[in-house]
């Protein structure tokens, strides 16, 4: 399942192959991922795998030791992170995220394009709430007012925001055990498509909700400036 990083024969480095991150480590398609073993594996081929060692070797080597480093960096960054883990599992699996980053917005703004991105149902009420507050604050700015009680709800607002955040960590820590074990069924071919899409499509609901409430907080805090 590992990829293959030098000759089984006579050491050298061999050209990337096209594999995914999680093969690259050769670790299974598995989200509650050993972090020390990530750790040791990436460690132990970042020492032999450095474009430094092959300062001396043929060019070709020399192209096939940046390549494999290049890929190792990726592929560790992604793999530790949590979150990026998961939105890299989802675009192995053919699903991708509503875009809603920064970058994202600001394109919008710029090109008067649509943002593609969802109200969750749950924070509706919420967020019409919570962005008329922001209106009125910006407005107040402008005039040079202060409302300590509008600053108040505000604040109340944003904290009730992070704690939904944090439970919707512990909500996709919850489908990683699931998909985990539908990995495991399905390498004893007991394990169902129907299930894997099942739990993809609720981490993908779970991290648009997320990425949601966490670009939320973030214009509160800007607001707040």
């Amino acid at each position: 399942m590992r990829a293959v990083h030098f000759c089984s024969s006579c050491g050298k480095v061999q050209p990337p192959v096209p594999v995914d991150y999680f093969s690259f480590f050769g670790f299974p398609r598995k989200l509650n991922l050993d972090a020390a073993a990530l750790e040791k594996e990436f460690y132990a081929l970042s020492r032999r795998l450095h474009p430094d060692l092959f300062a001396q070797a043929n060019p070709e080597e020399r192209a096939f030791s940046l390549e494999q480093s290049s890929m190792l960096n990726d592929a560790y960054r992604t793999l530790k992170d949590p979150i990026k883990r998961t939105e890299y599992l989802l675009r192995l699996e053919g699903v991708e995220l509503e875009e809603q980053s920064k970058q994202a917005t600001e394109k919008a703004r710029a090109t008067g394009e649509l943002k593609k991105q969802v109200v969750p149902p749950d924070l509706l009420e919420e967020v019409f709430e919570l962005n008329m507050h922001l209106e009125e604050l910006r407005a107040q700015k402008k005039m040079g007012e202060d409302d300590p009680a509008l600053l108040e709800e505000i604040g109340k607002a944003k904290l009730s925001l992070e704690e939904k955040f944090d439970a919707l960590f512990s909500e996709l820590k919850t489908e990683w055990s699931k998909w985990d074990q539908c990995v495991d069924q399905q390498s004893e071919s007991n394990g169902t498509e129907a299930d894997r899409q099942k739990i993809l499509a609720r981490m993908l609901d779970v991290l648009n909700r997320r990425n949601y409430v966490r670009n939320l907080v973030r214009d509160v805090n800007e607001a707040m400036e």
